[in-house]
């Protein structure tokens, strides 16, 4: 089994759902007392969160691949961004960097051009709905990637940062999410992909009418597929 380096933190929150994953993951596909080889850096959000803001990604790429380094150094053989939204710097991260990257988007893509869907909703942060780092990716896998409207938009932006990724679950932002996933069906998505990994926290299979790719849970299957296989 390779080990897998998670770069996380950002938010917390859905780092701890990539290790909770990951191990049940594991246990299932190799039973017993099996659990995934890891290495984990977990950042402090706040500090990429105000270089978010303040539009310096110059630096938060510089951090990224600072750490990226290290995971490398400490032994990781493959390596996984636990965001959606800071796979806008996966390039600069990956700088030097020399053990493979498995890109959220792509395994994303991958799942949904498995099932034969075509136009796959997308409720993410603002920077990942609106920035074309992310929905280029899946143009170039063939989907056609449908945005929620202004509105929509900034609510879903405005739970993410102030709610979710302070793990805050309310019954009115379940409420808000299900309705603005039910507007983008009525617009012609065939399915909802789950573009930042709190969104799970809030929508899943149960509540939206589409199938629904939760981008977490398809990067652990990708993450746990690689280091399985005999890929180098």
């Amino acid at each position: 089994m390779k080990t897998i380096g998670i770069l996380g933190g950002m938010s917390a929150e859905s780092t701890q759902i990539y290790y909770r994953e990951l191990c049940r993951l594991t246990r299932e596909r190799l039973g017993g007392l099996h659990s995934p080889e890891l290495l984990i850096r977990s950042l402090d959000f706040a500090a990429i969160e105000a270089l978010q803001m303040k539009g310096d990604w110059d630096a938060a790429g510089a951090i990224l691949n600072r750490e990226a380094k290290a995971l490398e150094r400490g032994g990781a053989e493959v390596l996984v961004l636990a965001t959606n939204t800071m796979h806008k710097l996966a390039g600069q991260m990956m700088d030097g960097v020399n053990i493979p990257f498995l890109h959220i988007a792509d395994a994303t893509a991958a799942a949904i051009n498995a099932k034969e869907l075509k136009k796959p909703g997308l409720m993410a942060t603002a920077f990942t709905m609106e920035q074309s780092f992310y929905t280029s990716r899946l143009v170039e896998a063939g989907l056609e990637p449908v945005i929620p409207e202004d509105e929509d938009r900034r609510a879903t932006h405005r739970i993410i940062y102030d709610e979710l990724c302070q793990g805050i679950t309310t019954a009115q932002s379940e409420a808000a999410y299900i309705a603005i996933a039910e507007r983008l069906v009525e617009r012609g998505a065939d399915c909802l992909i789950l573009g930042c990994t709190e969104v799970g926290m809030l929508l899943n299979q149960s509540n939206v009418s589409v199938p629904v790719f939760d981008t977490t849970m398809v990067h652990c299957e990708a993450a746990l597929n690689f280091a399985l296989s005999d890929a180098q």
